[in-house]
């Protein structure tokens, strides 16, 4: 005998492997693991205006660099303006040249994005220190003094800066802070002090995404590094932490605009909040990371429309062993019913069972007369098949007078198939009468019903085309249940006398 251990192993690789991509592809793709999912997306436009003197024209604009949003779709216009964006990731930006600008120019960059959800920004090894701030002569006792004040208070370097941005907004403040801040930013005097204790920080530009504004500014905010990670920092209001709205736009250190050959430049954003849907969001994503290489997202629409139909099989196929090998239902031919099914998809459950049943009816007393002409096999389904074609086209027609355009799609039955199941028919009332054909017929219909609401549930439909690692699954659940060899379930009514003996 045997051993099975090889198979049940087989099973449980294909099961592991058919669950674990699934969800690597939820959580790492962010695809939705349920249909019709919605997520937030904001499109933020940001215009660089500036007044050109005649000369040749740069202007250099920094780009949003935070890990809290993923970048959708950007782009940029600009009229007359040749236009190149770095590839630095730390330090991404646009660049507009033209070789001479006079008067008002106005360029416009616009990005889509959608939260992430992180809101630690992890540090790339250790930053360097800036250069040690050299404090004018009538502000550096009142900065050291300020200093040792709160260092004493601290333990740590996040610590120095929580107590540090406690000591700039506090009710009553020290006259050395106060003196500091009358003539400094908060946010270059909370830099310049951390750098005096070697504490890597630095100025970052944030925007406040508030729906259906316009003429915003960035602000200030100040990110300190502490163990591994930048925290930030609002000097000026006290806080700590990043709001949910807040886009991170520059990173780099460096001013956000610088404009060569133009006077008077200014940038100003407007915002507006999105609703999308999540899947075609995460398509997206994965399209811009080279994701799809390897996808079914990748061929033509009509491709893929084909292959939503032919991935719901597996489905219709698992509904069908179970009910025979389980439940001991028979059928008119093995899988006719997920044909049925898939015919039924196109038809609505209501309309296809009507023509199937007014289909088959009428090619078993056609097949009844072709029976008495003693045919050949061959010629005999010829035949058929040429006779349901027909009685389709009558069916589509009178449909069609009486106005009824369900009646329409009976078109898309399998006609091959339903040729075939009015010869088995046929036979089979010869041989073993009209009960049986009633009792195989009926059980067709029933699976092929059940296999149809299954393969329409929208989320089955969403699981099969999106998550491919499920038909994996379902091999291995066809396999285990095509070891089964006990009674079937309608066999234990037929038993039960001898049970009860």
């Amino acid at each position: 005998m045997h051993s099975k251990k090889p198979f049940y192993i087989l099973v449980a690789l294909l099961f592991i492997a058919g669950i674990a991509s699934s969800v690597y592809r939820g959580i790492e793709h962010n695809v939705p693991f349920l249909p019709g999912k919605q997520v937030q997306s904001w499109g933020v436009e940001a215009k660089v205006s500036f007044q050109g003197t005649g000369e040749p024209a740069e202007v250099s604009f920094s780009l949003p660099n935070d890990p809290a949003f993923e970048i959708l779709v950007e782009n940029a216009s600009s009229p007359g303006f040749g236009l190149s964006i770095t590839d630095d990731p730390q330090n991404k930006r646009a660049i507009w040249s033209i070789r001479s600008a006079t008067g008002r120019q106005d360029l416009y960059y616009k990005v889509t994005l959608i939260p992430t959800g992180i809101t630690t920004i992890k540090a790339i090894g250790t930053p360097d220190v800036a250069n040690t701030f050299i404090w004018p002569a009538t502000e550096k006792v009142a900065a050291e003094q300020a200093i040792e004040e709160v260092w004493a208070k601290s333990a740590t370097n996040l610590s120095f800066a929580q107590q540090l941005n406690k000591a700039f907004n506090a009710e009553e403040r020290s006259q050395n802070i106060e003196l500091l801040l009358s003539s400094n930013s908060p946010s270059k005097l909370f830099v310049h002090m951390l750098n005096s204790k070697g504490i890597p920080a630095q100025i970052v530009s944030g925007l406040n995404l508030e729906d259906q504004r316009r003429r915003q500014q960035l602000a200030n905010f100040v990110e300190v590094y502490d163990d591994g990670e930048w925290h930030l920092f609002n000097p000026k209001d006290g806080t700590q932490g990043r709001p949910d709205n807040l886009l991170l736009w520059d990173r780099s250190g460096k001013s956000t605009l610088d404009v060569i050959g133009g006077i008077n430049s200014q940038v100003n954003f407007s915002m507006l909040q999105d609703t999308r849907s999540a899947l075609a969001t995460s398509l997206d994503v994965m399209n811009n990371k080279g994701a799809l290489d390897f996808s079914l997202y990748q061929l033509p629409l009509e491709e893929q429309s084909l292959f939503k139909g032919i991935l719901l099989i597996p489905i219709g196929v698992l509904m069908v062993v179970f009910l025979r090998v389980l439940v001991g239902l028979k059928t008119s031919g093995t899988f006719m019913p997920v044909l049925i099914a898939l015919a039924f998809i196109q038809t609505t459950l209501l309309t296809g069972l009507i023509g199937f049943i007014l289909i088959v009816a009428c090619g078993l007393m056609i097949r009844s007369y072709l029976s008495q002409l003693n045919l050949l096999l061959i010629s005999r389904i010829s035949a058929v098949i040429i006779v349901v074609i027909g009685i389709i086209g009558v069916f589509t027609l009178l449909s069609y007078k009486f106005g009824l355009s369900e009646g329409l799609t009976i078109t898309f039955f399998p006609m091959i198939i339903l040729a075939w199941t009015i010869e088995r028919m046929s036979i089979l009332w010869e041989e073993e009468g009209p009960k049986e054909v009633v009792l195989q017929g009926g059980g067709s219909l029933f699976v092929a019903t059940l296999a149809y609401l299954a393969m329409s549930a929208p989320w089955i439909q969403h699981w099969v085309f999106n998550f491919l690692g499920i038909h994996l699954v379902i091999l291995a659940v066809v396999l285990v249940m095509g070891q089964y060899t006990g009674y079937r379930l309608l066999e234990l009514r037929r038993f039960k006398p001898l049970a009860g003996e």
